[in-house]
């Protein structure tokens, strides 16, 4: 009976080990099992193996995704050397929940096994010893934890858990010409959330036990069973990626996939500021104001559902494009932001210009705020407000009938500027609006800052100027 047993143990652990074809993934990683089958005599069988992950290539920190893990298909004969086969039971993968994620979730992705019944295929979290651990580094697949060791519902001389059972059919369904049986066992959709900036590793189970050759706690064990003579032989196998018994651990063991995490993205918010009327064939700002500040990236303005020239960089938050409408009518203008590697895209609400050969320009107002007081060689800000509010152009603010800087595009209505006085004593201080297409210029009245080498001579230090407001435009 010697040579027959041997002969039925040696079919037994070949009977997971014929690789077959994974569907389609974004990562497929093949690799060498070795697997030792115990039962009358001790069998060592090594075979090719596959892994497939579909996983993103790239996450955000802080950001909740989802990968898919599944082994590849497999199949067991009908029969060799006088023995029959009949089943494959209480198959089991264990996979480790991957560093640098916080574990969500885990479901077998329904309707991905094949040729598979007993004990529905389930997920359950488990320590190192099997047991179901909220807190436990193992993800397994399983029936009900039905294996063949490391659980509380160990056997290996009772069928349990998933079976593969003997239906002589390919994974398409069809009859196979020799009798072999293929089956696959399902995916598993894991969900976690991503850590730090780094990468996730999806692997198999293979730390501490787990890499040791024949070992319960081996990713891939499962019972396969065999008659000879009406006689049932058990042959319990544990299987761990290497190329040979005494080998090292191989690809197997290592990334089935690499998600790199990027730096944390932040919501943004965009903004569009235009003109409310413009003339036929004469430039008018179209301006975005991105939120954070610190955005970088390129902003498309667009008329309807159509782009208006190229995609406008973003600087200091604000986008600026100088355009002129060809056709009369109503545009709906809207401002859509790229997003960079640490802000999120986002797309303004549309804003109207109504848009004539001849339009109706109106007055406009300008306000003009500054400080009571300043000190001699430290920088003060100058803002100017103009109403209506969807005025553009500039703003150039005046010390007497001196300019101060260059003009300053109007944002949001407001426009600032960040000066230094360098001579004491009183500056009466105006801002000038250039007007635009559908507003007439206007200036500010004077507001004085008082200007001192030091201390705060004839005011309060976080006094306001007097808030100035310009003459109608005429």
């Amino acid at each position: 009976m010697a040579v027959p047993v041997f002969r039925i143990t040696s079919l037994a652990v070949g009977l997971l080990l014929i690789g077959g074809t994974a569907s389609a993934a974004p990562t497929s990683t093949s690799f060498k099992n070795a697997c030792q089958a115990s039962a009358m005599l001790t069998v060592h069988k090594v075979a090719d193996t596959s892994m497939t992950v579909d996983a993103p290539a790239s996450v955000t920190a802080g950001e909740t995704f989802t990968y898919r893990i599944q082994p590849g298909g497999s199949s067991y004969p009908d029969s060799d050397s006088g023995a029959t086969t009949t089943n494959i039971s209480r198959l089991k993968v264990d996979y480790e929940i991957p560093a640098n994620a916080t574990f969500v979730s885990a479901n077998v992705v329904p309707g991905t096994g094949i040729n598979l019944d007993n004990v529905a295929p389930s997920v359950l979290r488990v320590n190192t010893a099997g047991s179901p651990d909220a807190a436990g580094p193992i993800l397994r697949l399983s029936g009900n934890n039905e294996v063949i060791g490391n659980s509380q519902s160990s056997g290996t001389n009772s069928e349990g858990g998933i079976r593969a059972p003997k239906v002589k059919k390919n994974l398409d369904g069809s009859n196979n010409a020799n009798g072999e049986s293929w089956f696959r066992l399902p995916a598993v959709d894991v969900t976690v959330v991503a850590g730090t900036s780094g990468v996730i590793t999806p692997k198999v189970r293979t730390a501490g036990g787990a890499g040791s050759y024949n070992n319960d706690e081996n990713y891939y064990t499962f019972l396969p069973l065999a008659t000879f003579f009406w006689s049932n032989q058990w042959a319990p196998t544990r299987c761990t990626p290497r190329d040979a018994q005494g080998s090292a651990l191989n690809a197997g063991a290592g990334a089935l996939a690499t998600i790199t995490v990027g730096s944390a993205v932040s919501a943004t918010t965009t903004t569009v500021n235009v003109p409310a009327t413009a003339k036929t064939g004469t430039a008018v700002d179209l301006t975005a104001t991105v939120a954070p500040v610190g955005a970088t990236g390129t902003v498309q303005f667009k008329d309807g559902d159509t782009n208006i020239g190229n995609a406008v960089p973003v600087n200091n938050g604000t986008a600026t494009l100088n355009h002129t409408f060809a056709a009369d009518g109503a545009h709906a203008i809207t401002a859509v932001y790229s997003g960079d590697a640490g802000n999120k895209p986002s797309t303004s609400a549309p804003a109207t210009v109504t848009v004539s050969t001849n339009p109706v320009i109106v007055d406009s107002t300008t306000t003009l705020k500054v400080p009571a007081t300043a000190k001699t060689g430290t920088a003060v800000d100058l803002t100017a407000t103009v109403a209506p509010a969807g005025a553009t152009g500039t703003v150039q603010f005046k010390d007497g009938a001196n300019n101060i800087g260059n003009a300053v595009p109007v944002n949001n209505g407001t426009a600032t500027l960040k000066h230094t006085f360098t001579a004491d004593g009183a500056h009466a201080v105006t801002a000038v609006y250039s007007g635009d297409a559908a507003n007439k210029p206007s200036t500010s009245a004077a507001a004085s800052v008082n200007v001192s080498g030091g201390g705060n001579p004839g005011g309060n230090p976080g006094g306001t100027g007097s808030l100035g407001t310009g003459s109608l435009g005429s």
